[in-house]
């Protein structure tokens, strides 16, 4: 399946969005199609066999909608023109909407009125001066008309279509009013209705701009994203310094980077020393310490020292573009909770013409007058707000992947933000998660006969050549205590025991107790060895000729922010479980330190999917933290999957949330995140249901008779604010705390 980013134009609230996303979903081959409404993004995955990009184009276009493959930066600033000018055409309404409502209204609380266009005088020229006001406005905002009768003739009527029905009744009725005062019919001139079209054109492009604005803010993590990349960078090429835009650096390239300068490519320091501050892709705030052989970060930023490196990620892929990209994707993809959103908001329209006609129906058997049934058919109209049923989920996921982005939490589905709130359950993977992954000796125990240096010197040369992270600790600890090594031969590793050797002529058992016991050696201290392990120590025996030589324990050290991440994880009523392949020992002793109520120790790595699944079956909600290419299936099997950024590519491929920083309490950030963001959509979802439910039946004239009735003025204010305070309440997440 191939998948595809297309920016669409002309949609103006979520019916639009839902057309969209129905007509491409339409298309042989099409596997998915979403559309965003805030980002104005529509996301594809097809089948590239049966149809193509111009396909997806064409289908758009046939429903009434623009589209274009533009980048985010393109796509960005066309939106930005297109907020100013929105604005601009609020600006030319108020214009025409000021002084007709001067005129229209300005009477009743004694303001004068020219006498050229007296009410009393000259009834006509006081309707005409209205109708060409009105029709000024109604003319800015050609674009209600344009697309909501194009989508109404379509049968997929919209917001703009529910704006241009009620305004053209309006004006309509105005119309009726003006043509009787012409002919000297019995009208009374103040029942034109030509400053209610004025009023709501203008409102509702006050709050199509006030919208947009604040979409525009939803995007800024983005943005700041994308802004973080430098054009150019200074390459070294056959000794001289070239400057190049940053899209034909090659890998293997030699670039320098200044103080104050931000890295360009992903590389490797080849010369110089410096302090890098990478806390816009890691939120770690405290600047990273950059020698020869450490990896920098496009993006990043270099802050004192002259520093060359050698160019291994350019491009599209580096870090920084992985990580652009994995907030692009979050952003525009869809939890759960939305699609009931668009499920509604697909009924809306249709539903609120019908309450509009049978609400007119209504009042006109029960006698009442044209004035009366207009204003009530069009206060329905146009307070009905689609748009703030269709911001109410994407603005608060958008703001929310942004923040995550910037506390160094990448989301890569916001599905997963909605499921890690229902999670009861946290499998964490020991080593190198919990763990650091780097052991250290803690204990040299020489048996009868042999002293510290000796079982060192032989456990340090067969070690010398073992790829073990048992085994590098050992060479460490030789290292700092000076031990020589021995020259070795007749090598040979088996797996789940040790290793074997001939050190200097003697034959080297160094492993656990099962390699000892099969090459009849005897362990003369097994108690020693059982409480080295329920210390979470891994006991390492040497034996030498057959005979025990002592033991070297090492452990790994437990992550400083691992207990504090799990009691917090305790305190919002979720479990914590340690799922490990090593010992029961060590398991055991691990999950004491960190406070986890359960412990799954001796499970293979293929089996670790398998405690997943079964924990799911028990009707738990899963999330699994892991970092290793061992943890890639159970992390992919979990419902939430979570991988730390030091782990294998491979386990953070298969994650849904990738935690930057070897920080564990970042897991609990973004659980806190995942809490907010769903209290944050409910609450904009409550607020768009309850405004409708409660503001449509109000101007249908359900209070009438507690006197009780809206004007429609009243009506367009109403709904122009609804779909900003959706807005406004989703950009409160780019600031609220968010606890550890």
């Amino acid at each position: 399946m191939t998948q595809s980013k297309f920016n669409v134009t002309g949609m103006s609230c979520a019916v639009c969005a839902g057309n969209v996303e129905k007509a491409v979903a339409a298309l042989d081959g099409v596997e998915q199609a979403q559309v965003n409404l805030a980002t104005t993004t529509l996301e594809v995955s097809y089948d590239e066999s049966l149809l193509n990009a111009d396909d997806i184009k064409q289908a758009v276009v046939d429903a009434g909608y623009g589209i274009n493959t533009d980048s985010f930066e393109n796509n960005y600033a066309k939106r930005e023109k297109s907020a100013q000018q929105v604005f601009v055409k609020f600006i030319w309404s108020l214009v025409f909407t000021l002084p007709l409502f001067y005129i229209s209204m300005g009477h009743m609380i004694g303001l004068p009125v020219p006498t050229i266009i007296s009410p009393e005088v000259y009834p006509l020229r006081y309707a005409l001066t209205q109708l060409i006001l009105a029709l000024g406005s109604m003319i800015v905002g050609y674009q209600f008309y344009t697309h909501g009768y194009a989508n109404l003739f379509r049968a997929k009527p919209n917001m703009d279509s529910l704006v241009a029905v009620g305004t053209t009744a309006a004006f309509a009725y105005g119309l009726y009013v003006s043509y009787g005062l012409w002919k000297g019919g019995a009208v009374t001139v103040h029942e034109l209705y030509f400053e209610s079209v004025g009023v709501i054109i203008t409102l509702i492009l006050l709050g199509k701009s006030l919208e947009n604005r604040s979409k525009l803010k939803t995007n800024d993590a983005i943005r700041k994203l994308i802004e973080l990349s430098p054009k150019t960078a200074t390459v070294i090429r056959n000794g001289e310094e070239l400057t190049l835009p940053v899209e034909e650096i090659i890998m293997g390239d030699l670039v320098l980077i200044s103080p104050g300068e931000k890295v360009s490519v992903d590389g490797i320091v080849d010369e110089g020393k410096s302090t890098v501050d990478e806390s816009m892709l890691t939120g770690e705030s405290v600047p990273a310490e950059k020698s020869v052989g450490d990896k920098v970060y496009a993006g990043s930023i270099n802050k004192y020292g002259y520093i060359k490196i050698r160019a291994t990620e350019v491009s599209g892929a580096t870090l920084l573009s992985q990580i652009i990209r994995m907030v692009e994707h979050a952003s525009g993809s869809k939890p759960q909770i939305a699609r009931l959103a668009d499920k509604i908001a697909g009924i809306f329209v249709p539903s609120v013409i019908g309450i509009a006609l049978l609400s007119a129906l209504v009042w006109t058997l029960l006698g009442k007058d044209a004035e009366f049934i207009i204003r009530i058919f069009v206060s329905v109209l146009v307070i009905a707000c689609p748009c703030a049923l269709g911001l109410a989920t994407p603005t608060a996921v958008i703001v929310a992947v942004g923040r995550a982005a910037s506390m160094g939490i990448l989301v890569k589905d916001s599905g997963a933000l909605e499921i890690l709130h229902k999670v009861d359950t946290v499998v964490f993977d020991k080593t190198g998660t919990l763990t650091v992954g780097e052991p250290k000796v803690t204990d040299v125990l020489p048996g009868e006969g042999f002293d510290r240096e000796s079982i060192l010197c032989y456990a340090v040369s067969v070690e010398k050549i073992s790829e073990h992270p048992l085994g590098d600790a050992i060479v460490e600890l030789a290292f700092e205590e000076g031990v020589a090594e021995l020259p070795v031969s007749d090598f040979e590793a088996e797996i789940g025991r040790g290793v074997r050797a001939t050190v200097g002529g003697k034959v080297i058992l160094l492993g656990n107790s099962r390699l000892l016991e099969e090459n009849g050696v005897i362990n003369p201290s097994p108690e020693l060895i059982r409480s080295l392990a329920e210390q979470g120590k891994t006991p390492m025996l040497l034996a030498v000729d057959g005979q025990y030589a002592g033991v070297i324990a090492a452990m790994d050290q437990i992550r400083k922010d691992a207990a504090d991440a799990i009691e917090t994880i305790h305190k919002s009523g979720k479990q914590a479980i340690v799922l490990t392949g090593d010992n029961r020992y060590v398991a055991k002793a691990v999950a004491k330190m960190v406070g986890a109520d359960q412990v799954i120790y001796e499970v293979l790595p293929d089996a670790k999917a398998q405690e997943i699944s079964r924990l799911q079956k028990e009707g738990r909600c899963v999330a699994m933290v892991g970092d290793g290419i061992n943890d890639s299936v159970a992390i992919a099997t979990a419902d939430v999957g979570i991988s730390v950024g030091s782990g294998t590519e491979i386990a953070i491929e298969s994650a849904d949330i990738v935690v930057m920083r070897n920080d564990m309490t970042d897991i609990t950030r973004a659980i806190a995140l995942s809490n907010l963001t769903m209290k944050n959509i409910k609450q904009n979802l409550l607020f768009a249901f309850g405004y409708n439910t409660i503001l449509i039946p109000l101007a249908a004239g359900v209070l009438y008779g507690t006197g009780i009735l809206l004007n429609p003025m009243i009506a367009a204010g109403a709904m122009a604010l609804s779909s900003v305070s959706v807005v406004t309440n989703a950009l409160r997440l780019r600031t609220v705390k968010v606890k550890r």
